[in-house]
């Protein structure tokens, strides 16, 4: 029986350790990301054997996220998968899967696995140099909303995110979150986002992140953060802007790895999760490959 217990912000060094271990190209694979939705998500995790476990229940369904260690004890790691999800009567489901963790299960003797693809949750990767320089026709569109940005916030500059910046961006989610809730009061998840950003501020020095800010008149009208996903990725867990302001986010999002990733060679910007508007933002800026991800079920 694998032994679980929640996860606290001082578990990061021994997260850090396994996810650093091998290139990982999901961008839920840092410990930023676990941290920030381990309560809607209820996440526990163990290390057995020297395997980390990962497993996450949204209302009543337990899940399993792919076991992180040495390759040769993946298979290892599969069956104590499968003895503790037989051992709690429930079906061996996993979500998030890389592509390697994937062809892991299809060699797996113990069972035979249903995989999907899950398109919603492909993670977008971009070249830094391409976000940052915005060369060529096929950008033209941001540099307008990037000059039109300068014309009207001739004031507006980007800084780095500092305690003082913090007390700033929280407030700015306060406020824009109140008016979401407002606008969708049926929507679960703008209060669960809320509290994930809220809490990763509060926490921010720990977690080792580098956050940037868009100041305008001793207004915060955009921020983001993000961290190093591996050798040569940085991912962006979070960008915001004021919906309302014409270009908040182009600039943004070119500043921000210009002043902090510009070392990376790519950016993964996260998934779409199936929002229209959304896709068409991500696609818009020309990813140059996409990271699959495939979710799994032990057939009965």
């Amino acid at each position: 029986m694998i032994n679980f217990k929640k996860l606290q912000k001082e578990d990061k060094e021994i997260f850090d350790t396994f996810f650093e271990a091998r290139y990982y190209e999901n961008s839920h694979f840092t410990f930023t990301n676990l941290f920030m939705w381990r309560k809607p998500y209820n996440m526990m995790w163990c290390v057995e054997n020297g395997i980390l476990f990962l497993k996450a229940q949204w209302e009543t369904d337990e899940f399993a996220l792919q076991p992180f260690g040495p390759q040769e004890k993946m298979q290892e790691a599969i069956a104590k998968w499968k003895a503790y999800f037989a051992s709690k009567g429930r079906p061996l489901i996993f979500y998030g899967l890389e592509k390697s963790m994937a062809d892991e299960l299809e060699k797996f003797s113990g069972a035979e696995f249903n995989i999907i693809a899950d398109e919603e949750n492909f993670d977008y990767v971009y070249n830094s140099e391409d976000l940052i320089n915005l060369k060529g026709r096929k950008f033209h569109s941001k540099k307008n909303h990037l000059n039109n940005f300068h014309k009207n916030y001739p004031d507006a500059k980007y800084i780095s995110i500092s305690d003082e910046v913090i007390t700033l961006c929280k407030l700015t989610v306060n406020g824009w979150y109140k008016t979401r809730s407002q606008d969708l009061p049926d929507d679960p998840f703008i209060a669960l986002e809320r509290e994930a950003i809220i809490e990763v501020l509060n926490n921010f020095s720990q977690l080792s992140l580098k956050g940037g800010a868009v100041i305008d008149n001793n207004r915060i009208i955009a921020f983001t953060f993000g961290e190093a996903l591996n050798t040569d990725t940085a991912v962006i867990h979070v960008e915001k802007a004021d919906p309302d302001i014409n270009g908040a986010y182009t600039f943004i999002n070119q500043a921000f790895i210009m002043n902090e990733w510009a070392d990376m060679k790519f950016i993964n910007r996260e998934e779409d999760m199936g929002i229209e508007g959304l896709r068409k933002a991500k696609q818009s800026y020309r990813p140059v490959k996409m990271i699959k991800k495939y979710n799994a079920e032990i057939k009965i």
